[in-house]
């Protein structure tokens, strides 16, 4: 499974995705870095069949009117620290890509995973 993570997730989180076996890329490493704009990210989420991982509602509206980008993890809990989040991974991964195999829009919370149709 591959993902694309936003700017506004820690670069640690791509890392560790990468320590897992999958393939992780942070806006960081793109061209632009973390000014690679929303429309870049979505292309480049296509061009790779990536999942979006934001905390940016834009990348929400923009999958609800033009299915884009190509499959959206979308993290909802707040402000947390950078190793918080790192533990809800550790715990909800295994759920998180089972889900993806038939879904396209998902949200972590603190306590929960949430499909969207």
């Amino acid at each position: 499974m591959k993902f694309l993570v936003d700017a506004q997730i820690p670069k640690l989180l791509s890392v560790w995705l990468n320590e897992k076996g999958f393939n992780s890329i942070h806006t960081s490493e793109l061209p632009n870095k973390n000014s690679t704009t929303d429309d870049e990210i979505n292309k480049l989420s296509f061009k790779g069949k990536r999942i979006v991982i934001t905390k940016d509602t834009d990348f929400l509206q923009s999958f609800k009117l033009n299915q884009q980008p190509y499959k959206l993890l979308l993290i909802t809990t707040g402000n947390i620290s950078n190793e918080q989040l790192k533990k809800i991974f550790e715990k909800q991964i295994n759920e998180i890509t089972s889900l993806f195999e038939i879904n396209s829009f998902i949200e972590l919370t603190k306590d929960s995973i949430i499909v969207h149709q």
